[in-house]
């Protein structure tokens, strides 16, 4: 923990005051999430701040495994009738979350019946448009969200004759760069975690293309997916000619790749925001923050980049006591000290612009170059229908059947447009079968 850091702690601590009563004379608010080690401790942190700060109520975190597997319990237990009060969902979970008839109490619903202090203002557009209706009514309460940046090896640049200080921009930059740092003998130029999240999702949002119709699916269950666009099909085949000079390397599904950056193979790296505790941690190597790059011949590029990560869920079934409870818990979430204090220690971005603004205040960024690079990446340009985010039914399989394609294009068995249109093929036979099942 940094000194900022334990001084936003220490400052908590005092804001919330000792105000706790007994256990038994407390509402327990079950609280289930996905956050392990590190980032569980710190959950479970928030959850001990609330319950010293009031005395009504006792949030219980429980660790329920990974993201699907949470899902796969909150809804279970539902289905059983003891569901959780908030359960955390990735945020390609949205679409199923809004299709579980029931399951849910929106945000904006709880916050206005329990008349908890609540302005969805507050909130960073880019990060609440991917949890927000189309007519602005927030669903979900947004928790840790991160967007994808380009890590850099600086110890690299400069082996290689390249300015440490500036890192490419654009995707021709990327490979010529790249050429440069395997010809000064690194194993590769540059590698990728999460594959369809970076390269394809955020691609269409950072170039502002659609990724599926129908505003990617917000407008409407009837969307269909749109990523096998000339664009789409250029940049990704454009991943595949380089995989042949090594100047690209693909280093595995979700994030496994991150040790081919940490171990100083390849000397760049795109991956979520929150990668960066992971690399400060196991990097023997200075290394910097630069935005996503883009393709400079594509009007109005960049746009803004989306989120990833989960947001806090409301669930049905509860009385209007343990809501009060929920909502109570959500104003302190949501508080600037709070916010600034999760955000500086997991690599998240805030959800607030009044916590991004403290900890601009506190001197943060100045002494942590480049942390704030994904908040001015998501949030300096008003998100489009384009790139607000992304809801399509059953996205979870969809990802997969991406991984396969994307695999065969790698291994060079498909062609960058085969591969896609093989994708979207495959996705949209999905998205039919999650709008019939949900009519």
């Amino acid at each position: 923990m940094t000194g900022r850091s334990s001084l936003i702690a220490a400052a908590v601590a005092l804001a919330i005051g000792g105000g706790a009563g007994t256990a038994s004379a407390q509402t327990e608010i079950q609280w289930w999430h996905a956050m392990g080690g590190a980032l569980g401790e710190r959950v479970v942190e928030i959850a001990d701040n609330f319950n010293r700060s009031q005395s009504e109520y006792k949030l219980v975190p429980v660790n329920k495994g990974n993201y699907t597997e949470t899902v796969t319990a909150g809804i279970a237990a539902f289905r059983a009738g003891k569901p959780p009060h908030i359960l955390q969902v990735f945020e390609v979970g949205t679409a199923t979350m809004m299709g579980a008839k029931g399951a849910i109490k929106p945000v904006h619903e709880l916050m206005a019946e329990t008349g908890a202090p609540f302005d969805p203002d507050d909130y960073l557009g880019a990060v609440t448009g991917y949890y927000t209706t189309t007519d602005g009514k927030m669903l979900s309460m947004p928790f840790n969200s991160s967007t994808p940046v380009l890590f850099y090896n600086k110890e690299a640049f400069q082996k290689a004759g390249l300015d440490p200080n500036k890192p490419p921009k654009t995707w021709p930059e990327v490979g010529d760069y790249a050429r440069k740092l395997v010809a000064a003998g690194y194993a590769c130029g540059f590698s990728t975690a999460w594959q369809s999240w970076v390269h394809l999702e955020n691609f269409s949002a950072w170039h502002n293309v659609p990724f599926g119709t129908r505003e990617n699916g917000f407008a409407g269950l009837d969307t269909e997916f749109k990523f096998n666009s000339p664009l789409h099909v250029k940049h990704i085949q454009q991943m595949a000619d380089w995989q042949k000079d090594k100047i690209f390397v693909y280093g595995g599904r979700r994030n496994l790749g991150n040790a081919k950056f940490t171990s100083g193979d390849c000397a760049m790296y795109t991956e979520s925001s929150a990668g960066y505790g992971g690399f400060k941690k196991n990097a023997k190597f200075e290394f910097g923050t630069a935005n996503l790059p883009y393709w400079p011949d594509v009007a109005g590029a960049p746009q803004n980049t989306i989120i990833g990560g989960a947001s806090l869920w409301v669930m049905g079934g509860h009385s209007k006591e343990d809501y009060e409870g929920v909502a109570k818990f959500f104003s302190f979430l949501s508080l600037p000290l709070v916010q600034a204090y999760w955000h500086q220690n997991t690599g998240y971005v805030p959800i607030t612009a009044a916590a991004f603004e403290l900890t601009k205040k506190l001197g943060y960024y100045d002494a942590n170059p480049g942390r704030d690079i994904p908040i001015h990446q998501m949030g300096d340009k008003a998100p489009t229908a384009n790139s607000k985010g992304l809801r399509f039914g059953s996205f979870v399989q969809v990802r997969e059947i991406i991984y396969e394609e994307l695999e065969a294009i790698w291994a060079g068995q498909k062609t960058a447009q085969k591969g896609l249109d093989d994708a979207v093929q495959r996705g949209n036979a999905l998205l039919r079968k999650f709008e019939k099942a949900n009519r």
